[in-house]
């Protein structure tokens, strides 16, 4: 593992809880472990939080391992964890039903932890490189940020744990101002070094890991805040024009101020059973035109 790579985080399920501890007491040295003791709580903590990858016992109440893995693998927001079942069951048949439904691999009860550590390691780093490719394809390549298809991605994603968990989820609309009489004035090459420092700007601007700057298209740029109600959206709004006014990158063919500015649409919602989150885009797209209309840099 790279010295300042981020740890990467396993799921371990199962119902009995000494062997949730022994397979925790291998793993937590080196990674972040989450837990579960059936499979409703599994599908639920690993669709909230993505884990990198997930140790699965097969014999469970109510809802089998086997059961587990093929809800998990139905689902575009799991469906690229690896699975590797841990389970006592040991026959052949029993292995070829739980690569059939998607998993890995296979390990025996008891565990060996020298091989248990050893597995879950190869898995990782190939989990590692293939998310570093996902990543390069959900990239922008002008600006460095997210590009459109993972901001769509990300939003319905969010918008999906919003409803469940019934909390506020905020989304910025974001419109470099003048932005063609900038291209004009200094050259499209300008206009690109504009575009890159603005979505540095707004990037750095973020805190949480689950906020999401992407760049929407053209000069357009949207900011996802999950768990995020209106005052908090408001005051990141203030954050990204104040950020502008520090950047001062010069335009001298706007008529909103001497240097580059942004009109925003700042949109607030707790999605209810139902609503598409095409309205969010929506009613913050609506907003973002009216800010422009009344003068740009600045929110609404």
């Amino acid at each position: 593992m790279e010295k300042d790579a981020p740890r990467q985080t396993i799921l371990i399920v199962d119902d009995t809880t000494a062997n949730i501890e022994i397979l925790s007491e291998m793993l937590s040295v080196d990674y972040e472990v989450l837990f579960a003791t059936n499979g409703e709580d599994a599908l639920e903590i690993a669709f909230d939080e993505t884990p990198d990858l997930i140790l699965l016992d097969i014999l469970m109440p109510n809802m089998d391992g086997y059961e587990v893995c093929a809800r998990l693998k139905a689902d575009p927001r799991t469906r690229a964890i690896p699975v590797i079942f841990v389970t006592s069951m040991d026959q052949e048949e029993d292995e070829t039903k739980g690569l059939a439904v998607g998993a890995i691999d296979y390990l025996i009860k008891p565990v060996r932890p020298p091989i248990v550590r050893a597995r879950v390691h190869n898995h990782l780093e190939l989990k590692r490189y293939r998310d570093v490719l996902e990543q390069m394809s959900t990239t922008d390549g002008l600006t460095g940020v997210a590009n459109r298809r993972r901001f769509d991605e990300s939003l319905e994603r969010e918008w999906n744990r919003a409803r469940r968990n019934k909390t506020p989820i905020s989304l910025i609309m974001q419109d470099i101002d003048f932005f063609k009489a900038f291209n004009d004035h200094y050259g499209h090459l300008a206009g690109d070094d504009c575009l890159r420092q603005v979505a540095r700007a707004l990037a750095a601007s973020v805190r949480r890991p689950s906020d999401l700057v992407a760049r929407y298209g053209g000069e357009e740029f949207a900011c996802l805040l999950p768990d995020t109600d209106a005052n908090g959206a408001a005051w990141m709004a203030n954050r990204f024009i104040e950020k502008m006014k520090e950047l001062h990158i010069p335009h001298a063919s706007s008529k909103a101020a001497d240097h580059v500015t942004l009109s925003m649409g700042v949109a607030t919602m707790t999605p209810l059973v139902g609503q598409p989150h095409s309205e969010l885009v929506l009613r913050a797209d609506q907003l973002l035109y009216e800010a422009k209309r009344n003068g740009r840099n600045q929110f609404r």
